[in-house]
């Protein structure tokens, strides 16, 4: 089926004009809609448009972070309303914070739990991600986001991560209630509009909110000092935050060995062995 055609279906509404706007996991399209709106389109791998539209729902219902509205979906397609562009200034940054504390403190029904209506088999990014709920992060984390990778990376040396997960109560931090998270939260999914930031493509699910801010150090962010110092007004961290870092993001950087290799399992294996050459965090 055409980008045109799932479109018109979808929504409704004939499209128009349909123009290929790139992308990686999926083929994205801008398109114009007969009564003038404007609307992007995904093309995925089967599955992955009903995880992505569920959890946008989900992300949505907070309240807290604006989230483009879902137009329609089916087993392969997503339509989105489209976001007009803006720039990343410090203000919208600071905002961005505030709204990130809030959307996690809207909160999950557990460590693991796909958004309502979600599949327990999800993704993040053109990577299989398994959704089971659990009452315990660190369990959670080790089992279902690092073991999982670790079994099929390309790692130099993936003894330091075996040997992370081993020990992980120890490096977890405090204990804390599920939040609710974006789940692939690096500076590409954050779209800065004309009227602030909004969040695209989600890998959403019950987690920790320390997950969602390591990933956005991952890759870098414009004024991400901004966005942290706002949020630690509405929501403060737990002392030891910044140590843990290197632990939220072996997950990511593990999709990435699996994903593309390359210097990402020397990325991965430092990670390891950041997390386990400090102190054990309490």
């Amino acid at each position: 089926m055409t980008a045109a055609a799932a479109i018109t279906r979808l929504t409704g509404v004939d499209a128009v004009q349909v123009t290929a706007a790139g992308g990686s996991a999926a083929e994205v399209f801008r398109a114009r809609l007969a009564d003038g709106r404007q609307v992007v389109a995904k093309s995925a791998a089967a599955g992955s448009s009903v995880a992505e539209a569920a959890g946008l729902s989900w992300l949505a219902a907070a309240d807290a972070v604006p989230i483009p509205a879902v137009l329609g979906h089916d087993q392969t397609w997503l339509v989105l309303d489209w976001v007009p562009p803006g720039e990343p200034t410090p203000a919208a940054a600071e905002r961005f914070g505030r709204e990130l504390a809030a959307l996690h403190a809207s909160g999950a029904t557990a460590f693991g739990c796909p958004p309502p209506g979600g599949p327990a088999d999800a993704w993040i990014g053109a990577a299989p991600m398994r959704n089971e709920p659990h009452d315990d992060w660190p369990e959670f984390f080790a089992t279902q986001r690092l073991e999982p990778y670790l079994r099929t990376a390309d790692l130099p040396d993936p003894r330091p991560v075996r040997a992370v997960c081993e020990r992980i109560a120890e490096y977890a931090g405090p204990p804390e209630p599920p939040a609710r998270l974006h789940g692939d939260l690096w500076s590409g999914n954050v779209l800065w509009g004309a009227d602030g930031v909004h969040l695209i493509d989600p890998a959403a699910h019950g987690g920790h909110r320390e997950s969602d801010l390591a990933m956005l150090a991952l890759f870098g962010c414009p004024h991400l000092d901004r966005i942290l110092g706002a949020y630690q007004e509405v929501a403060p961290l737990a002392q030891g935050w910044r140590d843990r870092v290197p632990l939220h993001q072996l997950f990511p950087l593990l999709v990435h060995v699996v994903l593309f290799g390359g210097s990402y399992g020397q990325r991965t294996v430092a990670a390891a062995q950041a997390v386990r050459g400090r102190p054990p965090s309490g």
